[in-house]
């Protein structure tokens, strides 16, 4: 009997000193740890090569050329940071390989440049997708038709887990998968749907939706659809050098903001 009092006593000191020290431990952790840096950031041209994208090979063009002009204005800002390309050329590179090139180098950013389409020629302007639930049948179209970029891949069931771009049900499926850097997604999305305006084009806000390409990155990352090339108004934009010039500062504005924030 006292030997089992004292195993009761013993337990309730040793527990709430354990469960103290463990707190201790996570408050210390995260107060003590260097501060965060963006140092490398992995930028993505969407499509490519034998994959020519949307309005005939002209998204592969224009999703390139404003994704180096990108990268041009980070590197001349930021001497500090890393700009890392997954395609600098007209090839095709695989979803899956899109994301492994992030991970590999550990990138604190990963920012997939798109332009868009449908079938609904009035719609225009720009939208920054995060990882998530098909808000809308739209959002779900168009997530399909830019994971159906797996079908150009040889293996594409084996590589995907038996994944398949026609299923609604697997694209929901892709959607509730967990992204743990959802909030930071979040916060660049929105700083670039906030700097779309101010070059003169129009903002459709942040969204959701299942991508690949952003699905097996593990940093915060978004997917920029910078116009509907369905669209006259648009496509005529993004035609034009300047148009393209001003697509890429506007996300390289919101990069300078999230950048001094995060690190802040």
């Amino acid at each position: 009997m006292f030997s089992q009092k004292m195993k009761l006593i013993n337990l309730k000191i040793i527990i709430p000193f354990t469960l103290l020290t463990f707190t201790y431990l996570i408050f210390t952790s995260h107060t003590s740890t260097n501060p965060v840096r963006i140092t490398t950031i992995v930028l993505d041209a969407g499509h490519g090569g034998k994959d020519p994208g949307a309005g005939n090979g002209r998204e592969k063009k224009y999703a390139l050329d404003i994704t180096l002009k990108l990268g041009q204005k980070i590197k001349q800002r930021h001497k500090d940071v890393k700009v890392i390309y997954t395609r600098d050329s007209d090839v095709f590179i695989p979803l899956h390989e899109r994301a492994a090139i992030a991970n590999k180098n550990k990138a604190d950013l990963f920012i997939s440049i798109h332009c868009n389409a449908n079938n609904t020629r009035s719609l225009s302007g720009t939208e920054t997708y995060v990882m998530g639930l098909h808000k809308t049948q739209e959002n779900l179209d168009l997530a399909k038709n830019e994971n159906n970029v797996i079908l150009y891949e040889d293996n594409y069931k084996k590589t995907y887990k038996g994944y398949n771009p026609a299923s609604p049900l697997a694209h929901i499926m892709l959607a509730n998968y967990q992204n743990a850097f959802m909030n930071q997604s979040l916060e660049f999305a929105a700083k670039v749907e906030k700097n779309i305006p101010k070059i003169g084009y129009r903002s459709r806000g942040v969204k959701q939706a299942g991508f690949i390409v952003i699905w097996e990155t593990t940093m915060p990352s978004v997917l920029v659809e910078t116009g509907y090339l369905t669209n006259s108004r648009d496509a005529n934009f993004l035609a034009t050098e300047d148009g393209r010039e001003k697509v890429a500062l506007a996300i390289s504005n919101a990069f300078d903001e999230y950048k001094k924030e995060t690190e802040r």
